[in-house]
Order: structure tokens, then sequence, then C-alpha cells
């Protein structure tokens, strides 16, 4: 149902893209100077990966660029949002630039400008480095915060001049709670919520002082943080339903985007912290930084893939454990919460996928309504879509249950964006297959298939563009116009 009277295309200037992550794609984990990332580290950890799968071959992005890029410009691609390795640029986290490294990313850039791809970069998707980790403690210092504003000034200075549109940190909530409360990411730490915030509040000043740093260099470029935003709806009409997903939605949403958005964090969140004695120190200045950011960022990043339901949770009720569905098999994950504030059972009323994530395309539409009446930024849709155990049968790939996923998703975007919701870009996720960070290669994301196993050695690594690959062609080539048809 619409609010308003619906046009039948997008606006002429939509970015319609796709997206993918260094560690993710690149591979060649060890060559042309990198150093070594948390992430080379923490899979060869036994236990922490599906099958022990690593990046370090990845899909072969890095040998593979000009080939994947061509099947970008044959789609009609517009955008591209790709992350930068930081262990590329500075091995060691600091220091001197690796120009190979450099190199790289200047071809990459190049070759999507020259095939008419406007490039989105994202400075920071997960992989830190790994001697910052071993110098300081990464992310647990506020020494990181000086380190990564000069890699991030680094990448400024040198792609600035044909990068327009910057994203500083990606999922900046899944992260640090995957790294310090479900130890399923690196450091691996279990439930540590004092440092979990306080390591958030350094993310949130490196995201701050690299916004400032950018448009000190570049005043016309793009910039914010991508949030990985699951809206919530409480379970039932009881008030401590209603109750619990407000205290869901400023711990879990508005916790993050508050600070993004109005360079502050809510106070009842806030407030809730200081009384469980864990909520974040402040240096001198900190607030007046925040702010000032705030004041600069031209948009909310959105990696939208499910909704949630809020229910009170008892005093003695469930926690938050680092049991996951990691295999595919449906009804294998657990109910995630905090005692005498809320947990997240499985909606009922929406379907799930293998991995039991909730498949809900009118939550799309929710988000960026509430961003829109929050915080009244443009939005950049810089993640959705569906992971799914895709098939090579006779050369090809056919993929309904994703095109139907990503078009119900598009037509709800829509509706949003009719209702007055200022939409620059739809990326999905992901333009190729990756290395999914927990799931191994099994769960497919993209529109092109890559030829390979769990095993490093097994798989071509051919690209075959799948059904979807052309769904969304004809999409972009039609700027949407036929998508309820």
């Amino acid at each position: 149902m619409y609010i308003t009277k619906p046009n039948k295309e997008f606006p002429s200037d939509f970015l319609w893209g796709s997206a993918s992550a260094a560690y993710q794609v690149e591979g060649a984990w060890d060559e042309d100077g990198k150093g070594r990332s948390v992430w080379d580290e923490f899979v060869r950890i036994p236990g922490k990966t599906f099958k022990a799968t690593t990046g370090d071959k990845a899909v072969d992005h890095y040998h593979r660029m000009e080939e994947d890029v061509r099947l970008m410009k044959e789609m009609g691609l517009k955008t591209y949002r790709f992350s930068i390795a930081w262990t590329r640029i500075f091995p060691d986290g600091n220091g001197e630039v690796n120009e190979e490294g450099v190199a790289f990313y200047n071809r990459l850039i190049d070759e999507l400008i020259n095939n008419d791809i406007t490039p989105m970069i994202t400075v920071y998707h997960w992989d830190l480095p790994q001697a910052l980790e071993n110098e300081y403690g990464g992310w647990e210092s506020r020494h990181i915060v000086d380190d990564f504003v000069h890699y991030a000034k680094t990448l400024f200075e040198r792609f600035g001049d044909r990068v327009k549109h910057w994203i500083v940190l990606n999922e900046q909530n899944v992260f640090t709670a995957h790294g310090w409360l479900m130890a399923t990411h690196p450091p691996g730490k279990v439930n540590d919520r004092k440092t979990f915030y306080q390591v958030n509040h350094h993310a949130f000043m490196a995201h701050a002082k690299s916004v400032i740093a950018l448009k000190s260099l570049w005043s016309d470029a793009m910039v914010g943080s991508s949030f990985a935003f699951g809206p919530s709806y409480a379970k039932s009409d009881k008030p401590e339903d209603a109750m619990a997903k407000m205290d869901y939605d400023d711990l879990q949403s508005y916790y993050w985007m508050d600070v993004y958005g109005y360079g502050r964090y809510p106070r009842a969140a806030l407030a809730q912290l200081r009384s469980e004695g864990v909520a974040p120190v402040f240096e001198e200045g900190d607030e007046e930084i925040l702010k000032e950011a705030a004041q600069l960022v031209d948009f909310m990043g959105v990696n939208y893939y499910q909704t949630c339901v809020a229910e009170y949770n008892p005093i003695d009720g469930v926690g938050m454990t680092n049991t996951m569905n990691t295999t595919g098999k449906k009804g294998t994950s657990t109910v995630q919460g905090v005692p005498g504030l809320y947990k997240n059972p499985q909606n009922e009323h929406l379907p799930t996928t293998d991995w039991d994530w909730t498949i809900d395309p009118e939550g799309l539409r929710f988000a960026c309504r509430d961003i829109t009446s929050r915080y009244d930024l443009p939005i950049v849709i810089s993640e959705n879509g569906l992971g799914a155990f895709d098939k090579l049968e006779e050369g090809k790939v056919h993929d309904p249950y994703r095109i139907d996923y990503l078009k119900r998703h598009l037509i709800e975007l829509k509706k949003a964006i009719d209702e007055g919701c200022r939409v620059l870009a739809y990326c999905t996720w992901s333009f190729t297959d990756l290395l999914s960070w927990l799931n191994g290669y099994q769960k497919r994301y993209g529109f092109v298939y890559v030829d390979r196993e769990e095993d490093e050695n097994e798989g071509t690594l051919n690209r075959i563009p799948k059904d979807s690959y052309y769904w969304y062609k004809y999409t972009i080539e039609t700027n949407g116009a036929e998508l309820d048809v």
C-alpha cells in the first residue's frame, strides 16, 4: 500500500550497484608486499570458520580484476562498492606506504571509471592489520584512532581526485559485537561489554576524524559509514514488549546511527550503560569532534538483510551466545537477548533463509522511512542480498529465489522513495560469489557464480553469470520501471 501516488521509475541519477569486501574476494593474501590482517590469523584458529575456509585465495579478484569489471560493464552497473585492504597500503598498519598496493587500487579505480562505473570505496571492512593488534591491542587502544585516520587520509590523498563516494566504516555494530561479545570474529572475546563499548567509542572517533579529514581535502566528496540496520517490531501490544522494543532500538540501532547522524549517543542508552558501569570513557574534545563530523556526513549507509522481533526478557532470561547457524540447516540458530531488557525470538509471520535470516522486504522500506524521519539524511543502501545454495547445472545457474528476493526489496525501496526518502544508491551483496566470513563458500550471494569449492585447490574460479545477472541487467536498463510487472 502506498501513501503517495507512485512514480514508474527510480530517479534518473539513481546508482544501481553491487558490492564486495577485500578479504572476501581478493585473495593474494601475501603478495606484492601485503601484510597480515587479523582475519589472516583468525581463520587459522581451528573451529573458527566453516570447514576451516580462508580468504587466502578467495575468488582471486586480485588477479581477475579486469575480467570482473568487464562483467560489471556488460551488466550496466552504475556503481561498484569495494573495500581497501589496509594491509595492502600499510603492511604493518602504519609506517611506509606499500606502493604496489596503491597501484592495484589505482588500476581498479581507473578501470571502473573507464567503463562508466562510479567507484565507491569502503575504507574499513574489518581487516585490521595484525601488527597493530600485536602492538597495542588494535581497537581496544585509543592509539588506533590516529593510525586509522592516517590510513584513511592516505586513501583520500591518493584516490580522492577520482573517488567521490566514501564509506568510512562497514557495520561497526557487527564487527564489534562478534569480536567482543560473541567471540566469532577477531579478537574472539566473550561478553566483554566494558571493552565492547570502549572499542565502539574508538571506532566512532576514527569515523568522525576521518570524515573531517576527507572534507578538508575534498569538499565535493560524499561520505558516511554503513550500519547493519535490522528494524524491530514489538512482539505484542503489551507495554513491556513496547518498552523492550524501545530498549532494543536505543541499544542496538540508534546507539550507532545517532552518533553518525547527530554526533551523540542516545540518552537512555548511555544512562543504562552508566548504571552498569560499562559506558565508554571520553577524552576531552570528543563530544565536539563527534558533533562536527555529524554536520559533515552526507548520507546514512545501510546494510539491510532482515528485521527482528523485540520481546521483554526477564532478568533470568536468555543472553548473548556464540551459537549461530553457519551450516545452512534451518532452525539451528538460537534466541539472543539482554536479561532484564529484551530478547529477539523468530518472527512467526515471516519466512527465513536457510541460515535463519528473516526475509522481510517491507522492512527495507521501514528502515528508510525511520532514517528519513529521525535524521533527514539521504541514504545509500550499501548491502542487500540473499545467501543461498546455488547449483551449477549444465553450465548455468538458475536462481529465481534471488530474483524474487531482490525484486520484492526493490519494490519496497521504490515505495520509500515515493514517500520522500532520498535514496542515492542500491548496492546488492554481492557482485560475484565470495567468501562468507563464517559460512565458507557454500553460502553464495553473487550475480556471478565462481567455480570454487571449500578446498583451496579445487575449482577453476571461472566466472558464470547467473539468471539473476541478466535480470538485474534488465532492471538497470529500464531503471526499475518494470519491477512490478
